[in-house]
């Protein structure tokens, strides 16, 4: 093993900078991820970087193996408005993964497999 191998880094540290929940979506610079645990702000937590994972969208259709980007102010369908949402839609906003099964246009969310 190289002498500055670290880690895998499928789940990295992260420092909150809000309180986050178990399963939430979290954007740090360019990198996009699900918490892994509850992190209360200013603490550190884990941020898993690869899996798949079911994740708020908007309401609007994705096929099989489309992009799924991340807007962080986005509304999620039958959620809260603003608090963020998967989308189809690259334009300002953060590759996080592919879609692995096809949302619906109504639907609440959407299965991505994460990608860095």
């Amino acid at each position: 093993m190289a002498k500055n191998y670290i880690q895998e880094g499928r789940i990295i540290p992260f420092t909150a900078g809000a309180n986050i929940k178990s399963g939430q979506v979290v954007v740090v610079g360019s990198l996009v991820g699900v918490s892994m645990t509850d992190v209360p702000d200013g603490s550190e937590g884990q941020l898993a970087l690869e899996g798949i994972f079911d994740v708020p969208a908007a309401a609007a259709a994705i096929t099989v193996g489309a992009p799924v980007y991340w807007d962080a102010d986005g509304d999620p369908y039958g959620g809260t408005a603003d608090s963020g949402a998967a989308t189809a839609t690259a334009t300002d906003n953060t590759l996080m993964g592919y879609a692995i099964a096809a949302k619906a246009l109504n639907g609440g969310t959407v299965r991505v497999k994460l990608s860095r």
